[in-house]
């Protein structure tokens, strides 16, 4: 039996990424620093941890029996078998740098039973907001894809090589064939590429149509599950594969995104 989040749910959502990300703007315009994680180009600020707490303290006081999941480290287990999953920040090089490409992004999981395709908890709402833009997109099961309120036009269905491909690879992923190899067979049948650094705006804008398709390796469950959701509200398709040990994520136009599986799988 399929789930579906309450409209209070989506309500809240769009609440909190909304809240978060006027914190961050906020604390950007009074000056920060980065601190770096894994790259100097994958770094945190004060802001980020700052906008997850505010979200964490909300859904503890709102949804005490939902579990939580953040990028910064919020943890909460839950008793009521559903999940939110927090990205403060998306695209903190970006937002660190004076981009307006970066948002706050939330999605909820629902822990209760495994999607019939991919094996993986689904997923019941994502919202997306990018500050700057003030672009706010919703979506998820039962619930239309949404652009400040506004729904969005079912996306058409389109091949590979009529469409931008967002994507993102690492510098140094350039020099593992079994990473560059897939991407570069992908990439090569897009009409054209854009690399932008915040997936979940890449997303929202997957749903939009000003991006035509969007793939990546080893994304984390905050920056996927927000956009997942918005993409396939939008009457998107989305799949996850795995080649050569590496998951690829991918959505878009069901035919694009069939022949980046193909593409990506070829070897």
């Amino acid at each position: 039996m399929s789930a579906y989040a309450a409209e209070e749910d989506f309500a809240l959502a769009a609440s909190l990424v909304r809240e978060a990300g006027a914190l961050a703007l906020a604390m950007r315009r009074e000056g920060l620093t980065g601190k770096q994680k894994t790259s100097v180009s994958d770094v945190v600020t004060a802001a980020d941890h700052a906008a997850e707490e505010l979200v964490l303290e909300t859904l503890r006081r709102l949804r005490p029996e939902d579990g939580i999941l953040g990028e910064e480290g919020a943890s909460h287990e839950g008793t009521s078998g559903r999940t939110w999953v927090i990205d403060p920040v998306d695209g903190t090089y970006n937002f660190l740098s004076g981009s307006t490409y970066w948002c706050s992004a939330l999605a909820l999981r629902d822990d209760r039973e495994a999607d019939t395709v991919s094996g993986n908890p689904p997923v019941l709402l994502g919202a997306i907001f990018q500050p700057q833009e003030d672009r706010l997109w919703l979506g998820g099961p039962g619930h239309p894809a949404t652009l400040n309120g506004e729904e969005l036009p079912a996306l058409k269905d389109a091949d590979l090589d009529r469409l931008s491909a967002g994507t993102y690879l690492h510098p140094t992923w350039l020099k593992r064939e079994d990473v560059a190899g897939p991407w570069t067979r992908a990439a090569s049948g897009a009409a054209t590429l854009r690399m932008l650094g915040s997936g979940s705006c890449d997303l929202g804008s997957v749903a939009t149509g000003r991006l035509g398709l969007w793939f990546q390796h080893s994304c984390p469950e905050w920056d996927w599950l927000p956009g997942k959701a918005i993409v396939e509200a939008a009457s998107g398709t989305t799949a996850v594969i795995e080649v050569r040990g590496f998951r690829w994520y991918i959505a878009g136009p069901a035919a694009a995104v069939r022949e980046v599986q193909r593409r990506l799988a070829d070897s």
